[in-house]
């Protein structure tokens, strides 16, 4: 059988356009962040929604950074390409929930934060099951390299998200952000700290 040398363009291809949603979803983020600055009058920052930023910057950055590891995929599909550009096109909805255009209709971000709660936390569950999938997709070589924490965390992270869809309680979300901000800072200096 024939080896399939890929041709050395795809893959520039390929993280042009994810880096295209990738930037985006950063962008989003970065103007929504600029927003307190600009009119801290107007705009108070809410605690859990600042950690869900923090979380989401660190998870695009992560994302980005992580998608160096595609040299390793020998033959593209348009499948596992329009996987990857849907995975990517999943964290900039995510961003786009955090800062809506306007915020007119809500008190403070506070309000708009848990009127969207349900919409936030499914799609990160959504993000969560599909980083699974993309992890699978890599081979399960490189599913197993990951550890036994990888499935714990996202089974974890899954599970939560679909709870806190449901949760009123602000305590129970400003400690779900707080131990996510920490396991993610954990997770990128235990695995993901030097590019390879």
């Amino acid at each position: 059988m024939e080896v399939i040398t890929p041709h050395p363009d795809q893959l520039i291809h390929i993280r042009t356009i994810l880096g295209v949603v990738m930037g985006l979803s950063l962008a989003r983020l970065l103007s929504g962040l600029a927003r307190f600055v600009q009119h801290p009058g107007r705009e108070r920052i809410y605690l859990v929604h600042l950690g869900w930023v923090i979380f989401l910057f660190s998870a695009v950055v992560h994302f980005w950074w992580f998608q160096f590891g595609l040299h390793n995929v020998s033959q593209w599909t348009f499948e596992f390409y329009l996987f990857l550009i849907c995975y990517a096109a999943l964290f900039f909805f995510v961003c786009t929930l955090l800062f809506p255009d306007r915020l007119d209709e809500y008190f403070s971000f506070d309000d708009y934060f848990h009127s969207r709660q349900k919409w936030f936390y499914g799609l990160l569950a959504g993000l969560s099951a599909v980083d699974v999938v993309d992890t699978l997709w890599k081979g399960m070589a490189h599913f197993h390299e990951l550890g036994p924490v990888y499935p714990i965390r996202q089974s974890l992270m899954l599970v939560f998200c679909l709870i806190a869809m449901f949760v009123q309680n602000r305590r129970f979300h400003q400690i779900f952000v707080t131990v996510v901000l920490v396991a993610q800072f954990i997770w990128i200096v235990r695995y993901y700290q030097f590019l390879a």
